[in-house]
């Protein structure tokens, strides 16, 4: 009976051993497990707190504030958005887009835009940032230097937020500058770039194939529809008005100079036009270095005339082959600074001294010419 009772014990320990073994191996895979998964659970914090981290650096970068003179490109937008505008004008075969701005003359609100925008318009509309359109009218234009100002009707006075339209004299190559438009419809594009030139000429086939001077290039990106816009300087004054980009461009684009609208705004509102056109009546090209050994000049550049109008100030004082070296003593390198000294310089009923390089027989010789200047002709219809 002894040894049965000792079997029986030592069967009931070798269960309980057993049972041990299985409620360790529980115990210890649940505490497997609970680790297991509280690991998980910070991997997954983890991940959490580094998404949150990425997040929070994205926020930071998209909230990075350009800054330019001490004022950000957002605050110039914010404070000029409203006086940019969106002209619409119909004539009788389409309908045309473009930009324009709201400037203060003397206590009169004009728009400012382009005079190829209004060409040939029939009805003419303007409509400000928050949507609401409004019927406008032609007061002046001047189909030479692309300047066309406009009278909104029946406006609230709160509606007109006038830009400050600055002097472009100062302007340098390589100054930042803004431009606000409306590029195919896109209504308060704003783009950025520089003054990439100074002194350009442009021809437009309604302004009669005279040059339209003194023109503004620039780096700012300007597409169909940013003509009239204001091109800002990072102050938010208006430098220029832009008006053309050259096809299949890149970066290239262009506009008239604040200076050349301050010079004509009265006479477009109180008459409708500007008169003060300078006009020679010659007609030609660049000299360049190829034209130069062709004729035998050892001068390289000015303006080679081709011809000289019989109905021009400058008939019998000039003559076709003489290259125009200098204007009242500042000197012509070619086309561009020629108009652009007509331009800014002169006025119609003005003496104009003429430095010139004229062949003589076999010899060319520098010499003076003095002519009256004229008027141009009224620009084709």
């Amino acid at each position: 009976m002894g040894e049965a009772h000792t079997k029986s014990s030592w069967s009931f320990l070798t269960l309980l051993f057993i049972a041990g073994l299985v409620v360790g191996g529980l115990i210890s895979s649940y505490i497997t497990i609970q680790q297991i998964s509280s690991l998980e659970s910070e991997v997954s914090n983890l991940k959490n707190q580094v998404s949150k981290l990425w997040g929070s650096q994205n926020v930071i970068y998209q909230n990075v504030t350009v800054y330019q003179n001490g004022t950000s490109l957002a605050d110039i937008y914010a404070k000029v958005k409203d006086s940019v505008v969106l002209i619409r004008v119909q004539t009788e075969n389409a309908t045309v887009q473009g930009s324009g701005f709201i400037y203060n003359f003397t206590g009169t609100m004009v728009v400012i835009t382009n005079y190829h925008v209004i060409h040939n318009a029939i009805n003419i509309s303007v409509t400000f940032s928050d949507g609401e359109g409004y019927s406008a009218k032609v007061l002046g234009k001047d189909p030479y230097a692309d300047l066309a100002v406009l009278s909104v009707v029946n406006v609230p006075k709160a509606k007109f937020k006038p830009l400050t339209v600055v002097s472009s004299s100062t302007l340098k190559v390589g100054d930042p500058v803004i431009a606000i438009g409306n590029p195919y419809g896109l209504v308060g594009s704003m783009t950025t770039g520089i003054v990439s030139a100074l002194g350009r000429t442009i021809t437009e086939e309604y302004a009669g194939g005279f040059a339209i001077a003194n023109i503004i290039q620039t780096s700012a990106p300007i597409n169909p529809g940013n003509s009239g816009g204001p091109l800002l300087n990072y102050y938010g004054g208006v430098v220029g008005i832009t008006t053309a980009i050259v096809r299949d461009s890149q970066g290239l684009g262009f506009a008239i100079p604040s200076s050349t609208l301050l010079r004509e705004i009265y006479s477009l509102v109180f008459y409708g036009n500007y008169t003060g056109h300078s006009y020679m009546g010659i007609e030609g090209r660049d000299m360049d270095y190829e034209t130069a050994q062709e004729l035998g000049l050892k001068v390289t550049y000015g303006w080679l005339i081709v011809n000289v109008r019989v109905d021009g100030p400058s008939y019998g004082r000039l003559l076709a082959n003489d290259v125009i070296v200098a204007l009242n003593g500042t000197r012509i390198r070619n086309g561009d600074d020629l108009a652009s000294y007509l331009e800014e310089k002169t006025l119609p009923g003005n003496t104009l001294k003429i430095t010139i390089w004229r062949k003589t027989g076999n010899s060319w010789n520098e010499r003076e010419a003095s002519i009256i200047l004229g008027e141009r002709p009224p620009p084709p219809v």
